[in-house]
């Protein structure tokens, strides 16, 4: 089985190195040249909660070669443009596309290649990018977890393949609502993953930041709210119960949900917000992609999303460099922090 990762940045270069030492056949895919290079002549470095180095083959998207029976798809949904069509060149009618970005990136890639040769896997564990040929694991590799399902539901004979590939790192559970999955994934991104870049936090800091972390429960609600008008079931995530955690969205008085999110976090708090990162590095972030569709949804449904709105605001703000992400930023979020107890 011939596999490409589609964007080898923090975490394909990680999955790449794990699948190669597995004995799989795969090709990181990265149009970051210096990166591509590194990983050939010294191959794929991984630090953090690990430390190896593992040879690799790696080429830029302009190089690739025939079909790929499965390609993983790890890139930016801000290269959706790009990448969508370099992967649609290099697969057939047998092929195979694992959507592994945050946010809900399978339609994009669904409309290009067929809902019926998609699999989505979100992510449950974080990576820093370290610079060329370098990437840090940031969890600790009994808490990674990867979940997988098709667009239409049913475990199908791609997904179980889909799920025997990435169990080669780490657990990868199956799913029939992969999208309760990724509204669930994106409970994620848009609390923690956008307070963090808003403030310039690990996971950690913002676990530890009491204001931080009502903030997080506010926002919660709010997509837990457009979920139930969709009519989207949430799925239990890494053993814990968003809905439960998240429905009240009581910021003073329900201290049993600030705890529950609390310890979903506690293997996560070196990591670092991918959208931060991109930041960090003068890049465009993924904020419309993940905040940007909690926002939009609740406008299609008629559900308000202040909080999850403010956070798109400052975090555009930052990335148009009006703002710079630090923790007087929650001067903008004070409004929401007085009489959470009537949402």
């Amino acid at each position: 089985m011939r596999i490409a990762i589609m964007g080898t940045g923090s975490l394909g270069t990680i999955l790449g190195a794990y699948l190669t030492k597995s004995g799989y056949d795969v090709m990181l895919v990265d149009a970051y040249r210096e990166h591509v290079d590194a990983l050939n002549s010294s191959g794929a470095h991984i630090v953090g909660t690990v430390d190896f180095v593992q040879p690799v083959k790696a080429r830029v998207p302009e190089d690739m070669e025939g079909i790929y029976d499965l390609v993983i798809y790890m890139a930016k949904q801000t290269f959706n443009e790009t990448a969508i069509p370099q992967i649609a060149a290099h697969i057939d009618e047998n092929s195979t596309v694992c959507t592994c970005q945050n946010g809900i990136p399978e339609y994009a890639v669904a409309k290009v290649i067929g809902k019926e040769r998609v699999v989505g896997a979100p992510v449950g564990w974080g990576a820093t990018f370290k610079g060329p040929g370098c990437s840090a694991l940031t969890t600790e590799e009994h808490a990674n977890v990867f979940t997988v399902g098709s667009l239409e539901g049913p475990v199908n004979d791609r997904v179980k393949m889909v799920q025997e590939v990435l169990s080669a790192f780490c657990l990868a559970n199956v799913t029939d609502n992969l999208m309760g999955v990724r509204w669930t994934k994106l409970i994620m991104n848009a609390t923690y993953s956008a307070l963090g870049t808003c403030f310039g936090y690990t996971f950690g800091e913002v676990s530890d930041d009491d204001k931080a972390v009502k903030l997080a429960l506010r926002i919660g609600k709010e997509i837990i709210d457009v979920c139930a008008e969709l009519g989207i079931t949430l799925e239990e995530y890494e053993g814990f119960d968003f809905y439960k955690a998240h429905k009240r969205g009581n910021a003073k008085t329900n201290s049993e949900s600030i705890q529950v999110i609390r310890n979903l976090w506690k293997g996560h708090e070196p990591g670092e917000a991918s959208m931060l990162q991109d930041l960090k590095r003068g890049k465009k972030c993924e904020v419309q992609q993940i905040c940007g569709v909690v926002a939009a949804e609740g406008r299609n449904v008629g559900i308000p999303t202040p909080v999850t709105d403010k956070c798109i605001e400052v975090i555009t703000k930052i990335q148009d460099g009006e703002l710079t992400y630090c923790a007087d930023n929650m001067k903008f979020f004070e409004e929401y922090l007085v009489n959470v107890e009537t949402l």
